[in-house]
C-alpha cells in the first residue's frame, strides 16, 4: 500500500495522519503561525475545511490569550496534556526581547515530549526558545539571516545557518520563518498525507512550487533592490555571519569564487557600493538593532560588530544614520513609551 494510500485508509476512519500541537510564544510573530492554514488546506476534502488529513491544537498550560506581536490575541485551544497524541510539537517564537517567551509548563512539556521521541519543531525565533531550553544540543539549527549573529553569539555550541530554508536534525526541525513556514507545512503535508493534499494546499494559497529544504534564504539587503546574483547573495550572508570577526574582502571574494575586482563590479552592479561600504552598512545595521532594542552598553555593541573602540563607532554611527546611538535608543524608547 502506498503512503498516499495508506494516509487516505486513516483518514477514512477519522484519525488524522499529521497532528501537530502549537505552542506560541508571548509576542509571537503571526506570518510564522503559517502552519496553520496550510494544514487547514492540506486537510481539505471537497473544500469542506475539515480535519480528516490533519488536526492541529493550540496548546498551554491556562486559557489565557496569547498576544502575538502585532497585537492580535489567540486563545488556546487544548491543554499541554500528553505529547504523544501529536506528530510534531511546534513552538513558534516572536520578538527576542521578551523575558520568558513560554512558562516552565511548556518547557516541561517539551522535555516530555522529546523524551516521548516526539519531533519538535522551532519556527522562527521559536530556535531560540530550544536552544535555551537545552533541546538543541548536538544538532544543527536553521536560523534566519536576521538572527543568525545573535544566535552565534548566545549559543555558540550550536551549529547554526542561515544559508537554509529549515533543517531537520534527530528529532528537531528548525526553520527560519516567514514564507519559509509555507514550505516547511507542505513538505510535512506531503510526508505525511501525500502529493495531491500537498498540491491542494499549494495552488489555493497561490505558490507555485515548494522550496526544498536546502534553498538560499532570500532577503532585501538593506531594503535595496532584489540581489540577482547568487554569489552576491553568499557574500552577504558571508559579511553578515561575521559581523563581529570581521573577514577581508579578499576572504569573501575567494569564499564566493571570484576575484576581487569581480565582486567589485557585481556590488556596484547590484547596490552602487563597493563591498567594504555595504559591509560596513550590514555592521552598522545590526548595531542599530542592538541599540534600539537591547540595553547593551555601547562598548559592548562596537565591539560585537567589528568596530575597535567606541569613538569610532559612534562616528561611523552618526555619518550613516544622521543621529547618534544614544540619541536613537532615546527616541526609540519615547516613542514606544508615548
Amino acid at each position: 500500500m502506498t503512503q498516499a494510500n495508506a494516509s487516505r485508509a486513516k483518514a477514512q476512519k477519522n484519525q488524522p495522519v499529521l497532528r501537530i500541537g502549537f505552542i506560541l510564544a508571548r509576542s509571537f510573530t503571526l506570518s510564522a503561525f503559517r502552519c496553520s492554514p496550510a494544514l487547514r488546506l492540506g486537510s481539505d476534502v471537497e473544500d469542506r475545511s475539515g480535519r480528516v488529513n490533519c488536526a492541529w491544537a493550540v496548546l498551554g498550560s491556562t486559557r489565557n490569550f496569547i498576544t502575538a506581536s502585532c497585537g492580535i490575541q489567540v486563545a488556546p485551544t487544548a491543554p499541554l496534556g500528553n505529547p504523544t497524541q501529536f506528530s510534531y510539537i511546534a513552538v513558534v517564537g516572536g520578538r527576542l526581547n521578551v523575558a520568558e517567551p513560554i512558562d516552565r509548563e511548556a518547557i516541561a512539556f517539551l522535555h516530555e515530549a522529546a523524551a516521548a521521541g516526539v519531533p519538535i519543531i522551532g519556527v522562527c525565533t521559536g530556535s531560540f526558545i530550544l536552544a535555551e531550553a537545552g533541546l538543541l544540543e548536538n544538532r544543527s539549527a536553521c536560523v534566519s539571516w536576521l538572527h543568525y549573529v545573535e544566535f552565534r553569539s548566545r549559543f555558540p555550541s550550536i551549529d547554526a545557518t542561515s544559508k537554509r530554508l529549515f533543517v531537520e536534525d534527530h528529532g528537531r526541525i528548525t526553520c527560519a520563518g516567514g514564507s519559509s513556514v509555507a514550505d516547511l507545512a507542505t513538505y510535512l503535508i506531503r510526508r505525511h498525507v501525500g502529493e495531491a493534499a500537498e498540491r491542494n494546499a499549494l495552488e489555493i494559497m497561490q505558490i507555485t512550487r515548494r522550496r526544498d529544504a536546502s534553498e538560499m534564504q532570500t532577503r532585501n539587503p538593506l531594503g535595496s533592490t532584489p540581489v540577482r546574483d547568487k554569489r552576491t547573495n553568499m557574500a552577504l550572508i558571508m559579511m553578515e555571519q561575521h559581523i563581529e570577526d570581521v573577514v577581508s574582502i579578499d576572504d569573501v571574494s575567494e569564499a564566493v569564487g571570484l576575484s576581487r575586482r569581480q565582486l567589485e563590479r557585481l556590488f556596484r552592479t547590484e547596490f552602487g557600493a563597493t563591498p567594504v561600504a555595504m559591509y560596513i552598512r550590514l555592521r552598522l545595521e545590526h548595531a542599530r538593532r542592538l541599540v534600539v532594542f537591547t540595553d547593551k552598553p555601547l562598548i559592548d555593541i562596537a565591539l560585537e560588530t567589528g568596530f575597535e573602540n567606541v569613538s569610532h563607532f559612534i562616528r561611523k554611527f552618526r555619518k550613516e544614520f544622521a543621529i547618534t546611538p544614544v540619541a536613537a535608543r532615546r527616541r526609540h524608547a519615547a516613542e514606544t513609551n508615548a
